[in-house]
């Protein structure tokens, strides 16, 4: 983030503390999840007039109903969370619900941060990308925020802060959380899960501090394990019949091929995608060199003819069916709009790190909600009330695969 003086409206000191706690959460929630680690959100902190007045016509609305006048309104801070569209993935129509999903993982993972500093929000307000925003006379929801704003960033929601309490001792547990959560590609013990653990993860979503600053407002995601054996075969079945079809989609396999990083090294460089090995796990040279050709674009087209994609896919369900567990969530409407997916990736988030917590670990099979059939037959087969959005395997990890690399967190955040 570009060092600059703090807000205006603020006293200098408590600006410059916003500041280093919006740097220390940030550096937290670089390491939130993504499809294809691609990291496609943006953060702008509003310390410009503009932005500001911006930002406080937002929420003026939620400021009325919290009592909160004029004056008041001088001693919040405001983020802008932001969809960029430089990072996001495209070749799927349902990588745009994804790349939702991924800010709002994002998102409750950096208020976490900042509440555990002190500064807690108690205000949320929404932005409908596809349309002007209400009562602004700029109908242009990409530019409401001044000239500051990039280009790239689509607005989701303006978020208001206040300085609630003198830090605790969350933010190293936090800390510790985020950076143990990573998806484990490898075998599961076959341990059965303390069914006390997953009815405590049954219920993620109820404290969120992205949902809880949104007063009124639930998080609308339904929780669905399973543990009997019939159930996760069946699944497993669908990811045979339907998991190859990354693979031979051309547009969609390409745009995932971009996300493979030759080694570790090439992986820090771009500080984004994943390795052979994080996605096989470790792998001696030549079936390193030997999956890096067979994977590339040009031979899976060829490939595909003799069924490799459908091989890749057999492999696929059978992990899935050997894993003491799965788990599905779903957003209880079946079109869902910007809010509620930016809300049930908080939710993702706080499932995932009471997972962690819990000494789980999870490998998305995402392959089965990317397409309208197969994602239809996985919510008729798990009699979820609504879209899908996120499905994996669920255990305790046999061996330790490596995290993903991640963008420096300044990446993410701008001055507006």
């Amino acid at each position: 983030m570009t060092s600059t003086s703090p807000s205006p409206s603020a006293p200098a000191n408590r600006g410059v503390a916003f500041q280093d706690a919006l740097q220390v959460a940030a550096e937290i929630a670089a390491r939130s999840p993504s499809s294809h680690n691609c990291q496609p959100w943006g953060v702008g902190w509003t310390i410009g007039a503009g932005a500001r007045r911006t930002a406080t016509a937002l929420l003026a609305e939620t400021a009325e109903r919290a009592g909160c006048g004029p004056a008041a309104q001088d001693e919040f801070e405001y983020l802008v969370l932001a969809l960029d569209r430089a990072r996001r993935l495209t070749a799927l129509p349902a990588h745009g619900v994804e790349m939702l999903v991924s800010c709002g993982a994002y998102a409750e993972i950096l208020l976490r941060a900042l509440a555990a500093q002190g500064w807690r929000a108690d205000g949320v307000r929404f932005v409908d990308p596809a349309g002007p925003v209400h009562g602004l006379r700029d109908a242009d929801p990409d530019r409401i925020f001044g000239g500051r704003w990039p280009r790239a960033w689509v607005p989701l929601c303006v978020v208001r802060l206040a300085h609630a309490h003198t830090p605790g001792n969350e933010l190293a547990e936090l800390g510790d959380t985020v950076r143990a959560r990573h998806t484990n590609r490898g075998p599961y013990r076959p341990d059965r899960i303390d069914p006390a653990a997953l009815a405590g993860l049954s219920t993620a979503g109820s404290g969120l501090s992205l949902v809880r600053a949104a007063a009124g407002h639930d998080a609308e995601v339904t929780v669905r394990h399973m543990t009997d054996g019939a159930e996760r075969a069946a699944v497993a079945d669908l990811v045979r019949r339907h998991g190859g079809r990354d693979f031979s989609h051309r547009a969609a396999w390409r745009e995932t091929h971009s996300f493979i990083r030759r080694d570790e090294a090439d992986a820090e460089t771009s500080g984004d995608g994943f390795t052979l090995g994080q996605l096989f796990g470790p792998m001696a040279p030549p079936r390193r060199l030997g999956m890096r050709i067979a994977l590339a674009p040009a031979t899976m087209r060829v490939l595909r003819h003799v069924g490799y994609h459908r091989l890749l896919a057999r492999q696929l369900a059978a992990v899935v069916r050997c894993s003491p567990a799965a788990v599905a969530l779903g957003f209880d409407d079946e079109a869902p709009g910007v809010e509620s997916v930016v809300r049930g990736g908080a939710v993702l988030a706080d499932y995932w790190l009471g997972a962690t917590r819990a000494g789980l670990v999870l490998h998305p099979v995402s392959v089965i909600l990317q397409h309208d059939d197969a994602r239809a037959e996985l919510e008729g087969l798990l009699g979820l009330p609504g879209r899908a959005f996120f499905v994996s395997r669920l255990g305790r990890a046999a061996t330790q695969f490596p995290p993903s690399r991640r963008l420096a967190a300044s990446r993410a955040l701008r001055l507006v």
